[in-house]
């Protein structure tokens, strides 16, 4: 769940800088101390991409959890290790083969 709390609490954060974007009164492109709320707003857009893509990386995951196919590398077929799963619960590759280039 802490994903889809991610994902939902950067929206909200992604909506209120657009917000602040449109605010006469919130522009500090001048602001020599501060960041932009443009570049905050890219930054904050590229974070919501990736919590998205892991989102649904944890999806594709439990869809394997589901047909049995989670626990086992999608190149070479061998067991992923537990530890490597705990670490990478979206992992669909073992060790061996990530580490050679194929996930």
């Amino acid at each position: 769940m802490a994903a889809v709390d991610r994902v939902a609490a950067l929206r909200v954060e992604l909506d209120w800088l657009a917000g602040d974007a449109e605010d006469p009164n919130g522009d500090d492109e001048h602001d020599p101390e501060g960041s932009t709320v443009g570049f905050e707003r890219a930054q904050v857009a590229a974070l919501l991409t990736r919590a998205e893509t892991n989102l649904q990386e944890l999806d594709r995951a439990l869809a394997r959890l589901t047909d049995g196919s989670y626990a086992h590398c999608e190149v070479c077929g061998g067991a992923i290790a537990p530890a490597r799963l705990e670490a990478l619960p979206a992992t669909r590759t073992c060790v061996g083969c990530a580490t050679v280039g194929h996930g």
